[in-house]
């Protein structure tokens, strides 16, 4: 199993020095992967609702300023040796499609294969409305096509494709990318549209424990999702198995609250002995990779978080 961390796109940790620090800090603890978010621009007035939290609102720390996510993940690449880079996740239909598929390419083609593009078809109108994204209302068949011109593009050597957001004909689309037959796509969310996109398109499933109108904070809950995403990839014509199990958990230790909403323990709540076993019954369902978010308001201060959790919990896996 492969532990991340969330490397931040914002505030003072997102500044080239201490963004190497970090990353180049948790690849030497033994940390598998890196996750950047994404926000091309923060609206002032936002009525859309945040998924993950209980208020609906979304808090954004700081004065707005963020670092485009792919081009940060690239230069976390260049600072990295083993580091595998996760966009956690990228917005599909904020790019165009050839566009992105080629930046991503490009990506995973100078890291040596590192990359892994987790997805999201976006929440936030008021920002797809900023930069003149496809319309809101069908962003989830726009991220469809997109997710299909994609591995058009990067495994095709004569790649064509004619939907309804993306058409393309008569191109070279070169270099592929290093992984075959594509760089892998992590399909985020936890409701059943995202479940059934990953069931259909989706190299995993990489949902946020977190989410209150779908929670995943107990191992009965995740368990029973799982069971309902294996059902559905099956009825799509897939192995079940072909869909990898990742997840991605925010906050964890013994400030959580033991008790999940379900009245079952509170997944990576309490001591780390109780997170290595959390962590192990998922590894037994077949879970590959989960990553965590580190308090600290210093790279210092985060780098401890981490140490601690690497010496506590990593090295018990």
């Amino acid at each position: 199993m492969q532990i991340g961390f969330s490397a931040p796109t914002a505030g003072p940790m997102a500044a080239p020095d201490d963004l190497t620090r970090l990353c180049q800090g948790a690849e030497a603890l033994g940390f598998g992967y890196a996750t950047f978010s994404d926000h091309v621009v923060i609206p002032t007035d936002i009525d859309s609702r945040y998924p993950y939290s209980e208020s609906g609102e979304f808090s954004n720390a700081g004065n707005g300023e963020r670092n485009e996510q792919l081009i940060e993940l690239a230069f976390v690449a260049a600072r990295t040796t083993k580091l595998r880079l996760v966009t956690s996740v990228m917005v599909i239909p904020h790019r165009p499609a050839v566009l992105a598929a080629k930046q991503l390419a490009t990506i995973d083609v100078l890291s040596g294969g590192r990359l892994a593009v987790g997805i999201g078809a976006g929440w936030m109108k008021e920002e797809f409305e900023a930069i003149g994204a496809p319309p809101f209302e069908k962003r989830g068949k726009v991220t469809d096509e997109y997710m299909m011109a994609f591995r058009e593009l990067w495994t095709n050597d004569k790649p064509r494709f004619a939907g309804e957001f993306v058409a393309f004909d008569n191109i070279v689309f070169a270099p592929k990318p290093v992984q075959k037959p594509g760089i892998p796509l992590w399909v985020g969310g936890e409701s059943g549209p995202a479940l059934r996109r990953t069931a259909r398109l989706g190299d995993a499933w990489y949902p946020i424990g977190n989410n209150p109108i779908n929670p995943l904070d107990s191992l009965a809950r995740y368990r029973a999702q799982v069971d309902r995403l294996r059902q559905m990839t099956a009825e799509a014509g897939r192995d079940p198995k072909s869909v990898a199990l990742v997840l991605r958990a925010p906050r964890h230790g013994e400030k959580e609250p033991p008790q999940a909403g379900d009245g079952g323990r509170r997944l990576f709540s309490g001591k780390p002995d109780a997170i290595v076993g959390d962590l192990k019954n998922l590894q037994a369902m077949g879970v590959a990779s989960v990553d965590f978010g580190f308090p600290g308001a210093t790279v210092d201060q985060v780098l401890e978080e981490m140490k601690r959790f690497a010496g506590a919990v990593i090295a018990r896996l």
